[in-house]
């Protein structure tokens, strides 16, 4: 079995009150959950679920994780 890692970003929505994750390396894959720890594990059996359908699909999965980089941007508000 081989073990990979995923750079996942994490956040707070407000209005549906959940923590929400995305994997931008596996084509920005997303899901929820309640708390942070339930938004990780549904992350990681998403994460899985995809490696499975594209192994069986023969689809090529990155070798490496892509190190997603969040940038600051200032924004004039009108």
């Amino acid at each position: 079995m081989t073990t990979r890692r995923y750079g996942v970003l994490l956040e707070w929505d407000p209005e549906a009150e959940v923590w929400v994750s995305f994997v931008p390396t596996l084509g920005s894959l997303s899901t929820y959950g309640d708390t942070r720890e339930e938004a990780l594990e549904q992350t990681r059996d998403a994460i899985v679920g995809y490696l499975e359908a594209a192994r069986n699909e023969g689809m090529a999965v990155p070798d490496r994780d892509v190190e997603p980089e969040i940038v600051e941007l200032e924004v004039a508000s009108p």
